[in-house]
This record gives structure tokens, sequence and C-alpha cells, in this order.
């Protein structure tokens, strides 16, 4: 990371790294933080020379890691981790137990993505994406959830057709419960 904490600016639900070189550091080397703007699919050692978008969750956990500074635009101070907690609580159902869920995998070593379209909330991989295919789709479970045996089947069997490996985490004591699907 950079000696001096990185600048960025908070512009409604993102966190956007306006210098090129800063933005290209996050995304490279392994990092996986944010995606570049307008980029679909980023390569992992590309030098792009566009902003830097990061997530909420990114933004929170650089912020909790002291590497970064968030300026709220609109009245040019910048933010501590409460006021961005109270934003991303606006923004994400369950915001406290799917960052803690995040920042245990990335302080294993995991690169954690937006798990969107595969109808989880993080695909997981161990190298990185456009390295490998990530392995892990992780659900993060609600405090108080009813979970239901249909809910199971269900997230299985749509990882089961991703090639994936469907696992429920629990942030309370952040504990991790797979599942694989297979036939008798």
């Amino acid at each position: 990371m950079p000696e001096s904490k990185i600048q960025c600016k908070l512009v409604e639900s993102s966190i956007i790294v306006f210098d090129h070189e800063v933005a290209t550091f996050l995304y490279t080397g392994g990092r996986y933080f944010g995606k570049p703007i307008g980029v679909r699919k980023p390569k992992p050692d590309v030098h792009y020379d566009k902003p830097l978008e990061l997530s909420l969750i990114e933004g929170y956990y650089l912020l909790q890691k002291e590497k970064i500074e968030i300026q709220d635009p609109k009245s040019g101070k910048l933010l501590i981790d409460k006021e961005l907690e109270q934003i991303a609580d606006k923004y994400y159902d369950n915001f406290l137990s799917k960052y803690e869920i995040y920042a245990d995998l990335r302080d294993k070593g995991y690169v954690v993505r937006p798990g969107l379209k595969f109808g989880a909330d993080f695909a997981v991989y161990k190298q990185g994406p456009g390295i490998d295919h990530s392995p892990y789709l992780i659900q993060v479970l609600p405090k108080h959830a009813n979970l239901t045996a249909i809910d199971i089947v269900r997230a299985g069997r749509l990882a089961n057709s991703v090639k994936k490996k469907f696992i429920i985490a629990n942030a309370l004591n952040r504990t991790y419960y797979g599942f694989k699907w297979f036939r008798p």
C-alpha cells in the first residue's frame, strides 16, 4: 500500500479512487479491491487510466485498516467509520454481519468479490478473478434467520450448476458451513 492514506470520495453508494496510479495499485498485484470504472472484465495486472469504484464493504474494510480516507463531497469533511457504517446500513441488509465475514475472509488471504450474479453475498477466490475461478459462494446468515431445508437445497443446486461450493457464514462466531451437492 502507498505510504500515505489513499484519498477517496463517497459518491452515493460507492467510494471512488480518482488517482489512476493508486486505483491500479488497489486492483492489481493480487489485491483486487474495487473495479476500474467502465471496464467489464478487468485483467489482473493491466494498468488502467480510469478511476476505481470500491463497494461500501471494501471501503469500510480499507478505512478500518487505516489505508484510505473518504471525503464526503457534500460537506467536504472526512468520514469516520461510524458515519460510513450508517451510510452502508442504508444500502445493505445486514451490513455489519456481511462486513464481518468479508473482513474475516480478506484477513485469511482470500479475494472476496460480490456474488450477486450467483445469487449469493460473495464469490470467494483463492487467487483472484482472471487467474482462477471462484470455488466458493458465501451467503451470510442474518441474525435470527429462519433457514429451511428448501433454502439450502435451492442454494446448493444453484452453486452446483455453476461448479461452486455453497457456504453459509455465521458472522456471530465467524463459522462457515459448507454444502456440496451430490447424487446418490
